[in-house]
């Protein structure tokens, strides 16, 4: 009979972790996210805040711009129903998130928006007939996006997060000190591109920003069927990233935390990811039908979390919006959708031959070939 020697047994055995072979451990505390969604209204960091001239300045900005926003998303959503948009993804009551996402930014940074980013880049500075330009079907982006740094509105999930990081570390190679900001849904994080990015982002410490607005469904599937994670912030830790959990609805949070992650990231201390727990009170689009998936007093609760009701409850709270202030921001909403109704109203001049322009460098035989075969329609149809 064989006898244990315990002693050997309770031995641990040589570490098979060596830095050599497998790099540096790395302490995971630092990159783990809050435990509760960040937030500023309602608290005493609002008060600091807004007791700044530049603070004060900052909410009231904000403020305009979320009813600015509101305004876009009613009236881009009217256009579907006139037919003069063929689909509209709208971004109501993730209005925060989009002005946070272009505020945080500097002029020479990038943004990455997805199709539901429309106002991210309206914000931005893109004109939002051209922004629109894509979801109306007139071509595959109608604005230059070196002229604002916004890349073209991607419609597959999460393909632009890699371009993002590509181009965040291009610029760092070159001495820039660009930032590039990915814009994420919740479901978008289920793709193998979201999860290449984050790989890619933590092991070049490219300086990225994603943000991941978390509004509960990718379409119809709701999150509990997407994710096992604590949160969506909790996957960059697997990838070596810092993580943030923010309350996307509360405007001034959500702006603090996007500004402070990309300037994580411009000083080189590397990328960060970015939750914002938000909610999506309209459809998927226009073509959805929420109602199959969602109850009208799940969407009841999350309108009492408005972000621009939110807002303005605070503002005003603390003396920093009048009467005349809310006036003078609806007119300029009203003037904003005023010029949408009228550019939207001009039948657009289109080029069918355009769809071959900056599809590749060199055009493929397969490109020449199609090519050739429309110019000889259109010549036909004009010679009939």
């Amino acid at each position: 009979m064989t006898v244990l020697d315990h002693s050997t047994a309770l031995t641990p055995p040589p570490s098979a972790w060596t830095p050599e072979a497998h790099g540096p451990r790395r302490d995971p505390a630092p990159l783990l996210p809050d435990a509760e969604p960040f937030r500023v209204l309602g608290t005493p960091a609002f008060a600091a805040l807004a007791e700044s001239p530049e603070g004060a300045a900052l909410l009231r900005d904000l403020y305009r711009r979320l009813v600015a926003g509101r305004r876009y998303n009613q009236q881009a959503t009217t256009l579907t129903k006139q037919g003069r948009l063929a689909v509209y993804p709208a971004s109501t009551g993730q209005e925060a998130c989009q002005i946070a996402a272009a505020t945080a930014l500097r002029p020479a940074d990038w943004l990455f928006p997805s199709y539901r980013d429309t106002l991210a880049v309206v914000s931005r500075g893109v004109d939002p007939l051209a922004t629109l330009t894509l979801l109306r079907g007139n071509a595959h982006s109608g604005y230059d996006p070196y002229e604002h740094r916004v890349a073209p509105l991607s419609t597959p999930l999460a393909t632009q997060a890699p371009h993002a990081v590509g181009l965040a570390h291009a610029a760092r190679l070159r001495g820039d000190d660009t930032v590039a900001l990915a814009l994420v849904g919740d479901g978008g994080t289920s793709e193998g591109d979201f999860h290449e990015a984050l790989n890619f982002a933590g092991v070049l410490g490219a300086p990225v920003v994603f943000l991941v607005q978390n509004n509960g469904y990718a379409i119809s599937v709701p999150l509990a069927k997407q994710s096992a994670a604590p949160t969506l912030a909790h996957k960059a830790v697997g990838y070596g990233i810092h993580g943030r959990l923010v309350d996307g609805n509360d405007a001034a949070a959500t702006h603090t935390v996007l500004s402070e992650a990309v300037e994580h990231a411009r000083s080189g201390r590397g990328p960060v990811l970015v939750e914002a727990v938000t909610y999506r009170i309209e459809a998927h689009t226009n073509a959805d039908d929420a109602g199959r998936y969602r109850s009208g007093d799940e969407v009841a609760q999350w309108q009492q979390r408005d972000p621009l009701a939110l807002l303005e409850r605070e503002l005003r709270g603390a003396g920093l919006l009048t009467n005349a202030d809310v006036q003078d921001a609806a007119t300029a909403a009203e003037e904003l959708a005023d010029r949408m109704r009228t550019e939207f109203h001009v039948k657009p001049e289109l080029d069918p031959m355009s769809l071959f322009t900056h599809v590749y460098a060199e055009p493929t035989p397969q490109l020449r070939e199609q090519a050739a075969q429309l110019a000889a329609e259109l010549a036909a149809e004009a010679a009939s």
